[in-house]
């Protein structure tokens, strides 16, 4: 059977577990209108003609510049040199983002514009990707709920806003977040208000082992693209509409409370607020795993982020992630775990109890399948001491600050494998076969979420 080896590999512990885990990681409303209506009939038709022509905008503006040979600074960005990542959004038809955004930067004249603009384009890109994802976006020969050419796609245009030499003085580090946070979903992508339906809020990741193998994908990232924005009936007949964003896997964008400003907007109180939260991220091979707790700690070192960053914390030595604020060492889930796990087609869905801690009066780690014990100290929670912990226990530790009530926790997919042995080929039949039934059953899970409730 498919699932056995993963199976054992949970049956045997945490350690294992984590094991596979590695293994495998005005005019201003104007530009915003312009932007988004690019998004949809493929940008290059509608850009106003100071955006479609650099040399209009003035001397000294070199923001359409071709990138600058010399290897970027950040290790993220430093992949882009390898030509097989432009190929993911041309062949996906997000390229004319990539292309006409330096000459968009140019007409810019002042630090406010700017902000307007990165806005704009940051959520152009993102509804375009997920329009792309939901079939109503045709674009190129990947399949639709790929999530890597938008993963892509922004990369490059950070590194093209990184080379833009402005005449006046801006932020850049400020304008790049911006940037970032409206093309992950983060700014306009709110709820409809609409009496009745049920709200759920999701997050996924970006892809991540990227240094060990280019061509990865994140199946939690390509749920969230397919999932936002759509509606669909629960298990006890309730429709329900669902919100995504996608999150980077940066240690340092978790720091500056990337987490917090996804999920706050949406446990705020009021007729657009969440009735329930899950994060989402890739875990282990050949099953689902629904986290029934989430640890404080970081211990995951020595495995990098996408910046090759770490996090200074390791399985004998957990440390703390900075500007959490307060709460216990391990948050347990309250998603209705029995009827989320009652899907079990096609891969089968468990409920992780593990975690590791360092007991209370004890100094070394322990692992244990069934919970924490009084007055220990987290070491990793049933996802392990990586970023996919750490999101949930974050956006699960806002919740019970200000919406106890509700239900949330978090969803490991299976690894997505099936990539083609031959590295100059993005994708294979069976790739895309595992993904879709991956993606699928996320949403599957996520309709049983209501049942009996």
């Amino acid at each position: 059977m498919r699932d056995t080896l993963a199976q054992r590999t949970f049956r045997r512990g945490p350690l294992a577990r984590r094991a596979f885990k590695r293994a495998a990681f005005t005019r201003g409303a104007f530009l915003r209108r312009v932007a988004l209506t690019a998004a949809l009939l493929g940008v290059t038709a509608v850009l106003p003609p100071a955006a479609a022509h650099a040399e209009d905008a003035g001397p000294g503006c070199r923001g359409a510049v071709a990138v600058d040979p010399v290897p970027a600074p950040d290790p993220e960005q430093r992949r882009l040199a390898d030509p097989r990542t432009a190929a993911f959004p041309e062949r996906a038809g997000l390229d004319g983002f990539v292309r006409r955004f330096p000459a968009a930067l140019c007409t810019v004249r002042d630090a406010a514009g700017a902000e307007r603009l990165l806005d704009a384009w940051g959520e152009a890109l993102w509804q375009a990707a997920v329009d792309r994802a939901q079939g109503r976006r045709p674009g190129g020969d990947l399949a639709s709920g790929d999530d890597r050419p938008l993963y892509w796609a922004r990369l490059a245009m950070t590194v093209r806003l990184a080379g833009w030499q402005p005449a006046f003085a801006v932020d850049r580090a400020a304008l790049t977040s911006r940037f970032e946070d409206a093309s992950r979903g983060l700014t306009a992508n709110e709820f409809r208000a609409a009496p009745g339906v049920r709200r759920i809020f999701v997050s996924g990741f970006d892809p991540f082992g990227l240094d060990a193998e280019l061509r990865r994908a994140n199946p939690s990232g390509s749920a969230a693209l397919q999932l936002n924005g759509r509606r669909t009936t629960l298990a006890d007949g309730t429709v329900a509409e669902f919100r995504a964003v996608v999150l980077p896997v940066r240690y340092a964008d978790f720091d500056a409370g990337i987490v917090e400003r996804a999920y706050g907007p949406r446990l705020a109180a009021g007729p657009r607020s969440a009735d329930m939260i899950t994060s989402i991220s890739q875990g282990y091979p050949g099953l689902f795993t629904l986290e029934a707790w989430a640890g404080r700690a970081r211990s995951a070192d020595p495995y990098p982020d996408n910046a090759n960053a770490l996090s200074g914390g390791t399985y004998d030595h957990p440390v703390t992630a900075p500007g959490m604020g307060p709460g216990a060492e391990f948050l347990r889930t309250s998603l209705p775990t029995d009827a989320m796990t009652a899907v079990q087609a096609p891969y089968p869905v468990r409920l992780n109890t593990a975690v590791s801690e360092i007991p209370a009066g004890g100094t070394g780690p322990v692992d244990r399948e069934d919970g924490p014990t009084p007055g220990s100290r987290a070491v990793a929670g049933g996802g392990g001491g990586y970023l996919s912990n750490e999101v949930a226990y974050r956006s699960n530790r806002l919740r019970l600050e200000l919406r106890p009530d509700l239900p949330g926790g978090h969803l490991h997919t299976p690894v997505l494998t099936g990539l083609p042995a031959d590295p100059a080929l993005l994708t294979g039949t069976e790739f895309d076969r595992n993904e879709a039934g991956i993606t699928g059953q996320v949403l599957a899970v996520l309709r049983s979420s209501n049942a009996g409730r």
